[in-house]
């Protein structure tokens, strides 16, 4: 079973009017793990999809949605996905690959057919999926093939790696980009300073955070910020003129997902701390 829920864009100028329960009803998306059911939010930031496949005791069918259009779900598009969870298996037109845990595939235009499946324990398959210009071949990418890039410092409570999975020099996609950022214990702030990119969007996607502990997701326009409280295994949707930060009151990880026209960042806009309000 697919299940999707649309989402509009936003103006700056009305988010800024935003109440915290208008906020949490535009930006997050508080569950994406149903059981045996694949869950999809559609946003009309660069039409992007962010969601989960929960196949506990049955195999799941990627199905097609109404905003899509198509026959096919991949008919136009193409999917990224990360496993969290444990073991498990995605078939692609009838070819088998296994997703082990913090492991990765993607997924190329044109494919018929995309089915999980959980093969040991409980996978969490974390999907994200934009539009394609043409077609990639599908491709699985371990933790061991990622492009790794270590940043931030303990003393600011930044230390974080991060594990560039599907990602372009990596491996071949057409605007779809996601990475896997992990804190170390005793870190809790993601992106910080944080940054802009007015031609491309983001969604942040939070697990690993134990039980009873939280993260505060930083959103908005440098000089109008906002926040969003988040729970393990949500996502948070983040316009192109938004920043997006984190901290959480434990360490945690986090998956970021992208589209958009640009793939080298030349248009990043930098935030200093004494910028925001």
């Amino acid at each position: 079973m697919t299940k999707s829920e649309f989402r509009y864009a936003h103006h700056p100028e009305d988010v800024k009017k935003y109440t915290t329960e208008e906020l949490r009803e535009h930006f997050l998306i508080p569950e994406l793990f149903v059981k045996n059911q694949i869950s999809l939010t559609y946003t009309m930031y660069d039409r992007y999809i962010a969601g989960g496949a929960f196949p506990v005791d049955q195999a799941l069918k990627l199905e097609t949605i109404d905003e899509l259009k198509s026959k096919n779900f991949l008919d136009r598009r193409e999917l990224g996905v990360i496993n969290v969870g444990g073991k498990g298996k995605v078939t692609v037109d009838g070819e088998v690959y296994e997703i082990g845990h913090r492991e990765a595939i993607y997924i190329g235009r044109g494919t018929k057919e995309v089915i999980f499946e959980a093969t040991g324990e409980q996978p969490y398959f974390y999907i994200n999926s934009a539009p394609a210009h043409t077609s990639y071949p599908t491709k699985k990418v371990t933790k061991a093939e990622a492009e790794v890039v270590e940043l931030g410092d303990t003393k600011t409570s930044n230390k974080r790696v991060i594990n560039k999975l599907l990602v372009n020099s990596v491996i071949d996609t057409c605007q779809l980009q996601m990475g896997m950022t992990e804190l170390q214990e005793g870190c809790v702030w993601n992106t910080m300073p944080p940054h802009t990119h007015e031609r491309r969007m983001e969604v942040y996607f939070y697990f690993d955070l134990e039980e009873g502990q939280t993260i505060s997701h930083f959103m908005g326009q440098p000089q109008e910020t906002r926040h969003i409280f988040m729970k393990n295994h949500q996502a948070v949707i983040s316009p192109e003129w938004s920043i997006h930060a984190g901290a959480g009151t434990s360490n945690y990880t986090f998956i970021w997902g992208m589209a958009g026209e640009n793939l080298d960042y030349g248009d990043m806009d930098g935030v200093t701390p004494d910028e925001l309000k």
